[in-house]
C-alpha cells in the first residue's frame, strides 16, 4: 500500500475536517451559543443545512468570490432562512461573534489523531497548511494538544494565498526547506489539499470526511487509523 519514496521528509496536515472534528466542535459552540442566548432551536436540524451551507461558502471564500465578513454572516444567514427562523442583522453578527470566540476552544480530533501524529513525529517533520483564520487556527491547535507536533503551521492569513493556490504551497515548501518530491500533504478537500498539493509535485493521501466521490489522483482514506498502513 506504501506509494511513498522512502526518503520521504516532510508530511504536511490540513487542520479543519482532517485532525480537528469540524462538525463535532461546531455543534457544541452552537450548542453552547444557543443555551446562552436562550434561542430555542432543534440542533441536530440547525447543523444538517448549516454544515452544507458553509462547506459551499468556504469553497467561494478559497476562490476570493467572497470576503472574510460574508462567509462569516451569510452563512449563519442562509441556514437560518432555511429552517424558517426569522433573524436580524444584529442578531447575526452576535452569534458570528460568538461563534469564532468559542469555536476553537473545543478541543476534540478526530479518532487516531494523537497516536498517528506520535508515531509519525519520530520518522519526518510535521507541518500544517490551513486555509482556516489565522488566530482561530493557533488556538485550535494549542488547546486540542496538536501544539507540540508541529514544527510550523501555515494559514491563508498570514501567507496571503488560499489551497489550492500554488503559491502558498510553494512558500510552505520553501519555508521548510523541504523538497516537493519527499514531501507529503493529507487533507479533506480533493480541490484544495489534494490537487493542490499534487500541482506542485508533493505526494498527497485523501482523508474523505466528506464522501466525495472517488478519484484515482491518490490513495483514499476514510479514518485516521488507516494512514498507519503507509507508514
Amino acid at each position: 500500500m506504501n506509494r511513498f519514496p522512502e526518503e520521504l521528509t516532510d508530511i504536511f496536515f490540513d487542520l479543519d475536517h482532517t485532525l480537528w472534528d469540524f462538525e463535532k466542535n461546531s455543534l457544541l459552540t452552537f450548542e453552547k451559543i444557543f443555551s446562552e442566548m436562550d434561542l430555542t432551536i432543534e440542533l441536530k436540524h440547525f447543523i444538517s443545512f448549516y454544515n452544507p451551507i458553509n462547506h459551499a461558502y468556504w469553497k467561494l471564500y478559497r476562490e476570493n468570490q467572497i470576503s472574510q465578513e460574508e462567509l462569516r454572516h451569510n452563512r449563519l444567514r442562509d441556514t437560518f432562512s432555511k429552517i424558517h427562523i426569522e433573524t436580524t442583522t444584529p442578531m447575526i453578527n452576535v452569534i458570528s461573534e460568538e461563534y469564532i470566540k468559542n469555536l476553537s476552544t473545543f478541543p476534540h480530533l478526530f479518532d487516531g489523531a494523537i497516536p498517528l501524529l506520535e508515531k509519525l513525529k519520530n520518522r519526518y517533520r510535521l507541518h500544517i497548511i490551513t486555509n482556516g483564520f489565522d488566530k482561530v487556527q493557533h488556538f485550535k491547535i494549542k488547546n486540542s494538544g496538536l501544539e507540540s507536533f508541529f514544527e510550523n503551521v501555515f494559514t491563508s492569513d498570514i501567507v496571503g494565498f488560499k489551497k489550492p493556490h500554488p503559491q502558498i504551497f510553494k512558500e510552505a515548501l520553501k519555508q521548510t526547506q523541504a523538497k516537493a518530491e519527499k514531501s507529503l500533504m493529507i487533507g479533506d478537500s480533493l480541490e484544495a489539499d489534494i490537487l493542490g498539493a499534487l500541482s506542485q509535485g508533493m505526494h498527497a493521501i485523501h482523508f474523505n470526511s466528506h464522501k466525495e466521490d472517488h478519484h484515482e489522483n491518490c490513495p483514499i482514506i476514510y479514518s485516521l487509523e488507516e494512514l498507519h498502513a503507509f507508514f
